[in-house]
């Protein structure tokens, strides 16, 4: 069994104090939290404005409530903290850089009461959740640290009820933390249940018998009840995105990804999977650990890994491998007899802490080099979206491809060609020309691969949009006011219908902007002279 006991001293305090200056310090010297959104978290933003506002969960003010936010608790708190007053930019990251310091502070503590963790081992595996991309996370002003948060939580409480005396106090904590995760990303249900199906087969079914049973009645209650409200709020059992991005398909490259993924997040400390099986006993706590951290890799096969920006799909799942494998490293002087410093020479002493501080270094030393930079650049679309604005009381229509910044930061009525919040794209396999006639938009934009280095495999659907789109500002008489690129085969462009109030200007100012590519942050091309002179397929 799992050992639960151990105490904490004023030297765990002093390394917890260490642990949140270095994270503060570090996330102050190596990361430029001034920029903007990035495009899938901006989307989120946009809702919580809305839902802050009194308008409900809905993509465009006055229409029927849309679940496009697929992170829910996230989404809400939000909203409460720009109720208060707070800008949303501000509530996103202050919220996500809370939460990834309390994982950061939860992992040292899980590991230094549920597992008796050498200190400096516990503080290592901090120090590399602290270094890693949370960070990079918070500055795209993304809510996957506070999921993590939830998820890091829920574990700690499902080695408790896999540990400690069978009881109903034990099995509702982890009950309600499940629901918590399960409610901030509909994955957590999955990931939760997998979580229960580990304590279960670590305590047998009559040995976890209140545990699971204050699951299930937590879930058919309070999670029946949500479930319930929002069938009826939002007329479909689950977000919206999944709709477009699930499809009933299983996407076995996005498993693949998921798998990848977890190697680059976990690095070594998945190595103790393997060190967990030298004996009967560790087996059974190994594969304790091994049926969350599997199950939730391969759930991936379920979703497409379309907008993964930095893995962040796959990261809840590394406080996780943080606080199992670390644990399974416990006891391994013992079982395999090595030495211990204390039975050395001084010599041999010397040259133990030596190895050990070069393990500490280049386990650090690989979260440097991989996070300690993620470039972020200034964005035309940003600009473009704050220019449409001193036009937003006209009651004007966008449709876009580009569903993040333009939409939030115009504050226009906004069409998702991409469908991702819109379920009638959604559900019905994309935008069509009768639907665009029935939105009559303004302006159309969309991101338009010319090549297929550029688009990839697999972007047909893509492809197919952009064709309507074209095709429908082209047959309608819409100017091209801009296709800003590096190149003319990777672009952005902003059709303005001629018929309104207003037009010519905005098509003017359009073309007068300075715009910058999202990717490289480098001066944009406007190629709408010749664009129309290039294929629009490869």
């Amino acid at each position: 069994m799992i050992n639960t006991r151990t105490s904490l001293n004023r030297w765990d305090a002093l390394l917890v104090v260490l642990l949140l200056a270095v994270t503060t310090v570090y996330s102050v010297r190596f990361f430029a939290f001034s920029m903007h959104p990035k495009e899938d978290a901006a989307i989120l933003m946009r809702y919580a404005n809305h839902v802050a506002e009194g308008h409900g969960i809905v993509w465009n003010v006055g229409e029927a409530p849309v679940d496009g936010a697929t992170d829910f608790l996230f989404m809400v708190l939000l909203a409460g903290l720009v109720k208060a007053g707070t800008s949303v930019e501000a509530a996103a990251r202050g919220v996500g850089f809370g939460a990834h310091i309390l994982t950061v502070v939860l992992v040292f503590l899980a590991l230094r009461t549920l597992h008796r963790s050498n200190r400096w081992l516990a503080l290592t595996a901090s120090l590399f959740l602290a270094l890693g991309p949370g960070l990079g996370y918070i500055a795209a002003y993304f809510g996957t640290p506070f999921f993590a948060l939830f998820v890091a939580v829920t574990w700690w409480l499902a080695h408790l009820a896999a540990t400690r005396p069978d009881s109903y106090r034990t099995g509702l904590a982890f009950a309600l933390a499940a629901l918590a995760t399960g409610l901030i990303r509909p994955e957590g249900v999955l990931f939760t249940a997998f979580m229960l199906i580990a304590v279960v087969w670590m305590k047998g079914l009559r040995g976890s018998r209140r545990v699971w049973i204050s699951y299930i009645v937590t879930f058919a209650v309070l999670g029946g009840a949500y479930f319930l409200w929002r069938y009826r709020y939002f007329g479909h059992p689950l977000p919206n995105p999944f709709y477009k991005k699930g499809g009933g398909h299983l996407y076995v490259e996005s498993l693949r990804f998921a798998v990848r993924h977890t190697i680059q997040l976990c690095g070594p400390f998945l190595l103790a999977f393997v060190v967990g099986f030298r004996s009967a006993a560790m087996t059974r706590r190994t594969i304790f650990a091994l049926i969350p951290t599997v199950g939730f890799v391969g759930m991936w096969i379920l979703l497409s890994n379309e907008m993964n920006f930095l893995m962040r799909f796959q990261y809840a799942l590394v406080p996780v491998v943080l606080i199992s494998s670390c644990g399974l490293l416990t006891g391994l002087v013992d079982d395999w007899k090595l030495p211990r410093p204390a039975s050395l020479d001084r010599r041999g002493a010397v040259v133990l802490y030596v190895l050990l501080a070069v393990v500490f270094a280049g386990v650090l030393h690989y979260q440097y080099r991989r996070y300690s930079h993620i470039p972020r650049y200034r964005d035309g679309r940003y600009d473009v979206a704050q220019m449409l604005r001193e036009y937003r009381d006209l009651g004007y229509t966008l449709a876009t491809t580009e569903s993040g910044l333009l939409p939030l930061y115009s504050d226009w009525r906004v069409v998702d060609a991409w469908g991702l919040n819109d379920p009638w794209i959604a559900r019905h396999g994309g935008v069509t020309e009768s639907y665009l006639e029935s939105q009559d938009p303004e302006i159309i934009v969309f991101h338009e691969f010319l090549s297929p280095i550029v688009a990839g495999v697999g972007h047909e659907s893509w492809s197919q949009m952009v064709e309507t789109l074209k095709a429908y500002a082209e047959k309608h008489g819409y100017a091209l006011a801009a296709s800003y690129g590096e190149t003319p085969r990777d672009l952005h462009s902003y059709y303005v219908r001629p018929d309104f109030a207003g037009s010519g200007e905005i098509v003017t100012r359009i073309r007068r902007m300075d715009y910058f590519w999202h990717a490289s942050g480098r001066k944009c091309t406007n190629y709408a002279a010749f664009v129309s002179d290039l294929p629009s397929r490869p």
